[in-house]
């Protein structure tokens, strides 16, 4: 059982969980949510002894084998397959015991540890290791292909498949779906809810996580609120409670300003002094009850496009690539006010390719694109939020836009997208990841674009702002192209599902359902022609043609490794600028009147390390797509 008691953590003045508990049953698989900057992730490094509370206390067993994903990962040699059974340490230190064993002639010991082997099974862990990586988008070829082949977001999905093959009592994911594409979600989803262990996950995915979950925590108001039953029922139930929090806060209002009045009416009179000063305690010792928050704090719609020309934009046997590697091939799309597409496919498969050439961004190796007089493009990507002024506000940035409207009226709009206060005026350079992407949107959202294109638009959105993004584009009224890993926006904003797969952009004859079906179909025939490939590679002419094709693989991605070489590096210089500066901000000392001075020089330094790495990141995210997609056209 894991005991959360009385709880209070801080980071430098500002406090995340106050006086806050909550309880964990073993085998239970809990939802953790709340918005951004709440404490979700500080609450797992708290079960990874990475903190200490600064008050109350934390306990599970003793004895209890946590498991996490790793967010970095080493340019290893290692075969992928080897480094996912690394996460077994079990076994990887029998192993290592058995080495020593047999090398000192210990037949005792040798004899104990093949017992204690056999115990765990361990003849299964290859295939176990190897199930995992197929699971999660990985090719049999690619399972003997060292750790540095692969970029960033498959060495993400390398350390998620060593954290799920580690025999864990506890097991802790945070945002476990990012870099993930829809069919490795499913997969995911699947397994987690076989999994045996106690789970704690923070996703901001409502359809992963109501399969899963069986209670949720909710971090608000620096404390945790407990809920039995997954996300949607913690939508229901949670209300309820607000409801009556709103009911019991009116009534004790109505009671006060009763208590008051008579207080205003008889304090001054000898007669009434004492029945007075009776009712000013009563109110002193009033616990007094919160108003309850119940709307979303983001409220927005997409305002009616200037026009609406039809079609919007037509391409007819377009073909798309990086160089001369071709991606997509003869693609026809036809695209009207109304269309609402959502796209589908494995990662790397050109989903993204397909994105930017719409936006025009890449230029098509072959084929026309036809765009209609007065077309307004809304496009929506990761790597655009590194185009955001960090010398600039919110309101600056919408100022550029629309010079002459009235501040007054930017402002309310902004605050749609919850920028409200002292944050519409704040540079964002300061902004997390989340905050950049709103802002993105809402100057998206201004453009009044007739035609969206929208690349993963809920990475780094809490569930409150998808929500609200799903509902306004359900109410868009141009056309749409969506590639989302949520499948609660594709079933609310799409009509159509078209499929990316081959090299070929068709439509989809089916919904999600039958995609995850056509997912495992295609699985299964890629394990049964698996083994027929094996059998040619022994010859000597396959295996002379693959280190070819390797070689010149290799060669072609040799520069984009390079700069996510440089990138990792800098993002790594960074990360330890960052570190050191919240460091200072952490102590407490730094906060005293005297140091100011050393107050302002360690904000500075955190906004500046903040902003850079979050530059990096989104150089290196842009890289590392690219490389996945030459990566993966090469295994097809």
């Amino acid at each position: 059982m894991i005991v959360f008691s009385s709880l209070q953590i801080r980071r430098g003045v500002r406090v995340l969980l106050d006086n806050a508990s909550a309880t964990i049953n073993p085998g239970q698989k809990v939802g953790l949510v709340g918005k951004n900057g709440c404490g979700k992730s500080t609450l797992l490094s708290l079960l990874k002894h990475e903190i200490s509370a600064d008050g109350g206390s934390m306990n599970y067993p003793g004895n209890w084998s946590l498991a996490w994903v790793n967010q970095e990962t080493p340019a290893l040699s290692t075969p992928a397959i080897d480094y996912v059974i690394d996460g077994d340490r079990e076994f990887r230190q029998l192993e290592t015991a058995l080495a020593h064993a047999n090398k000192i002639d210990d037949g005792h010991a040798i004899a104990t540890l093949h017992g204690k082997l056999d115990a765990i099974q361990a003849w299964t862990i290859p295939s176990r290791a190897a199930t995992l990586l197929n699971g999660l988008g990985f090719s049999q070829e690619q399972l003997q292909r060292p750790v540095s082949d692969f970029s960033g977001g498959w060495r993400m999905r390398l350390n998620l498949a060593q954290a799920l093959i580690c025999r864990s009592d506890l097991l802790l994911l945070d945002e476990p779906t990012n870099h993930l594409d829809l069919d490795a979600v499913i997969w995911l989803e699947r397994w987690l809810k076989s999994y045996q262990g106690t789970l704690i996950l923070i996703s901001h995915d409502r359809d992963f996580l109501d399969p899963i979950v069986d209670k949720i925590l909710h971090i608000e108001q620096q404390s945790i609120f407990e809920y039995t039953g997954n996300y949607s029922s913690f939508e229901i139930q949670r209300a309820t409670r607000l409801a009556q929090q709103q009911s019991m806060y009116e009534n004790q209002q109505a009671k006060v300003a009763h208590l008051q009045s008579f207080i205003d009416r008889f304090k001054a009179k000898a007669s009434k002094a004492k029945q007075a000063q009776s009712r000013i305690k009563m109110l002193e010792r009033m616990e007094l009850i919160a108003p309850a928050h119940v709307d979303n704090p983001f409220t927005f719609s997409f305002r009616a496009p200037e026009n609406l020309p039809n079609p919007l934009l037509n391409m007819e046997k377009v073909s798309a690539g990086y160089g001369e590697r071709v991606i997509l091939n003869s693609i026809k799309l036809n695209l009207v006010p109304g269309s609402r597409i959502g796209l589908l496919g494995r990662n790397g498969a050109g989903k993204s390719t397909l994105i930017k050439l719409l936006a025009g961004e890449l230029a098509p190796l072959e084929g026309d694109i036809g765009l209609a007089k007065g077309i307004r493009l809304g496009y929506f990507a990761q790597h655009q939020l590194e185009f955001l002024r960090e010398d600039e506000s919110p309101l600056q940035h919408l100022v550029r836009l629309a010079p002459k409207v009235p501040e007054q009226q930017l402002r309310d709009y902004l605050g749609g997208f919850g920028f409200q206060g002292d944050k519409v005026s704040e540079n964002t350079g300061r902004f997390s990841g989340g905050e950049k992407a709103r802002l993105v949107l809402a100057l998206i959202v201004w453009q009044r674009p007739n035609l969206l294109l929208l690349d993963e638009p809920t990475n780094h959105l809490d569930l409150d702002m998808r929500q609200a993004l799903t509902e306004a584009l359900i109410d868009f009224e141009g056309a749409l192209v969506v590639v989302s890993h949520d499948r609660h926006l594709l079933r609310s904003t799409t009509d159509d599902l078209y499929l990316v797969h081959d090299a070929k952009v068709e439509a989809f004859d089916g919904d999600l359902e039958d995609y995850q079906h056509w997912l495992g179909e295609l699985q299964k025939q890629e394990i049964a022609s698996a083994e027929p490939k094996a059998d040619n590679l022994n010859s000597a002419q396959a295996r002379k043609d693959q280190k070819r094709r390797e070689a010149e693989l290799r060669t072609q991605t040799q520069p984009l490794r390079k700069q996510i070489e440089t990138l990792e590096k800098q993002m790594e210089k960074l990360n330890n600028q960052l570190t050191a500066a919240e460091a200072k901000l952490a102590d407490t000392a730094i906060y005293d009147q005297s140091r100011k001075a050393d107050l302002t020089t360690a904000l500075q330094q955190q906004a500046e390390a903040k902003s850079a790495l979050e530059a990096c990141e989104m150089a290196w995210l842009d890289a590392q797509e690219q490389l996945e997609t030459l990566l993966q056209s090469s295994s097809q």
